[in-house]
């Protein structure tokens, strides 16, 4: 065997020995937040329940995943018995890489799990069993909240009635089931700011709403752009196209929009009749209006408050494409 062979041979087998290291530490090492608090215990009280159905149903829309969803109605509202059960599906047809179930997190769900690991869960994205979740659930987002918020939520989760549901295991498709090994990190908890504070509180809201999350371009697995800028595309079973508003206070954006409209804008799908049922081609959305309409005045005029100080970014949408007829 020549010389330069040998150099070939050796410099491939110490990348093939690289390689597999590499996925043994991934998959054996990752994702590496710590473990969960093991005397971490919430106190149930009514005032730490209600606070916690108001997040989970109007802020955090914990429910609105973890339900399923009518997609004949506008904004898919969640279908009635079915509210915190789990079985909602992200798949292949909605441009996702692989098929994710959401659980069931009534107590029938969670039951097995501690408090400091629900927490865990909640706010880096990694189970009981020290595997990660997929960020459709943006645990990013709600590692930045106040722990007396995450601990509210959990307080009313378990609260609930069980509700015993079969619902699929969520699988990746590869390499994302390895990538997301490295994205969970550990949570970075802040103070909820006083309400008297509305820019900050705004931001706060914001972020516990993880609007950014869709409110910011999204191409290859990665954000780009401006954060709240718009432009994400959301893919239909059925071929049609979403694409998220742009946020920021611009012509193309909230600049012409007062404080009054955009309240009411959330505040008008209170009224079921605004809900409509949808013909072939009529728009559809994936923000859950009717879950966001029960977010008090005062909140949604803080996260206005907020977006308006925001710096104005062009960006013009074309926010639904509806599939064309062949």
């Amino acid at each position: 065997m020549s010389k330069f062979l040998k150099i070939i041979l050796i410099s491939v087998s110490f990348i093939v020995v690289l390689l597999i290291g590499g996925l043994i530490y991934v998959s054996t090492a990752l994702p590496d937040v710590g473990p969960a608090a093991e005397n971490f215990k919430v106190e149930i009280s009514p005032e730490k329940i209600e606070r916690g159905k108001y997040l989970a149903n109007h802020v955090m829309l914990c429910i609105d995943c973890h339900s399923k969803r009518d997609f004949s109605l506008f904004s898919a509202p969640p279908i009635p018995g079915t509210e915190a059960a789990g079985g909602e599906r992200f798949d292949h047809s909605m441009g996702f890489p692989g098929v994710f179930v959401s659980p069931n997190i009534t107590p029938a769900g969670i039951g097995d799990y501690t408090d400091g690991e629900l927490f865990r869960l909640i706010t880096t994205g990694v189970k009981k069993d020290g595997n990660p979740i997929f960020p459709v659930m943006p645990y990013t987002s709600y590692g930045k909240l106040d722990t007396e918020d995450i601990e509210a939520v959990i307080a009313y989760i378990r609260s609930l009635d069980p509700n015993p549901t079969e619902n699929q295991a969520s699988k990746a498709d590869f390499p994302v089931n390895l990538i997301m090994r490295t994205m969970p990190v550990e949570a970075s908890l802040t103070s909820r700011p006083p309400a008297s504070d509305a820019v900050a509180y705004g931001k706060y809201l914001t972020t516990a709403s993880a609007c950014a999350d869709c409110h910011t371009n999204f191409e290859n697995g990665s954000y780009i752009g401006e954060p709240l800028a718009g432009g994400r595309s959301f893919l239909f079973p059925d071929g049609s196209v979403l694409n998220s508003a742009n946020l920021t206070p611009h012509e193309t954006g909230l600049k012409s929009w007062s404080k009054a409209q955009f309240i009411e804008r959330f505040k008008m799908y209170e009224n079921a009749e605004n809900i409509s049922k949808l013909r072939p081609g009529e728009m559809q959305t994936i923000m859950p209006w009717a879950m966001y309409a029960g977010m008090s005045r005062e909140d949604l005029g803080a996260i206005y408050d907020y977006l308006r100080s925001l710096d104005p970014v062009d960006n013009a949408v074309t926010k639904f494409i509806a599939k064309e007829n062949s």
